[in-house]
């Protein structure tokens, strides 16, 4: 198994603001020549967000899902300066440091459930993975999936793991049914969700997970609200991860239920 690295790349142009959903993602050119999609630290969900997106989207790459590469990006305190929106230059100021970046797909198109198509056992990898990490937004209304080249590609997993907005129950959440999965955009399309579970299996281990939880930059964990230290944070999404997968059978079953 291969084990993922993340590049480390400089903000060098602020090109386009994405005014999809609250938190003002933008198209922005790296320093490596490369536009991506930023995702700012200092938008609403703050680096929390951050930190599901770049789980989820490694936990997607590694079960062979099309995943866009997501990039560290650096952005200094000088595009802020020349903003004139300011709402825009509110977020650049407060986004100065490390954030994080998906690979821009030119002419990608957003999935259209009347139309797209999917095939059964990527349908049935995104909805346990959905499950898995608790992604409560992909639905009919929001699909966050793209149909690139004849393929489909994942984006935005920010509002999974939502158990990290409240550290004081988080251990309540590792047990808990997934109802939200009724609604998601792909639950009639995953017809393979046996096979899914045994390809989800031969990809994720411990090992795998606490490589990926690693990867979170040490100043993302960091929250003035909450008492644990960042190793205990560390620790707690390994733990989430490791007993979510332990119960992927269960998992399954659950979504199985919910279809017929």
């Amino acid at each position: 198994m291969n084990l993922v690295d993340i590049r480390k790349v400089d903000v060098v142009q602020y090109r386009l603001p994405l005014r999809e959903g609250g938190s003002l993602p933008a198209i922005v050119l790296g320093s490596d020549d490369f536009q991506y999609v930023l995702k700012f630290r200092g938008a609403g969900q703050g680096t929390k967000a951050l930190i599901a997106e770049l789980i989820g989207g490694e936990l997607a790459r590694a079960i062979g899902l099309n995943m866009p590469e997501l990039v560290f990006m650096s952005l200094d305190n000088t595009f802020g300066q020349t903003e004139g929106d300011e709402e825009i230059q509110d977020l650049l100021k407060f986004s100065v440091g490390l954030n994080l970046g998906l690979h821009f797909l030119s002419g990608a198109i957003t999935y259209d459930p009347l139309v797209s198509i999917v095939d059964p056992l990527s349908a049935s990898k995104v909805i346990l993975l959905d499950s898995l990490i608790n992604n409560i937004d992909r639905t009919a209304k929001n699909t966050n999936l793209l149909n690139w080249n004849k393929e489909l590609w994942l984006i935005d997993h920010g509002a999974s793991l939502y158990f990290h907005h409240n550290w004081n129950n988080w251990t309540g959440y590792q047990y808990k049914p997934f109802p939200m999965i009724k609604d998601h955009v792909l639950l009639d399309r995953a017809t393979q969700l046996t096979k899914a579970v045994e390809d989800i299996k031969a990809s994720i281990n411990s090992s795998l997970i606490e490589h990926i939880v690693s990867l979170i930059p040490e100043d993302w964990l960091e929250d003035k609200n909450s008492t644990m230290s960042a190793d205990d944070k560390r620790q707690a999404y390994i733990e989430f991860l490791k007993v979510r997968l332990s119960h992927i059978d269960l998992i399954a079953k659950e979504v199985s239920d919910v279809q017929k």
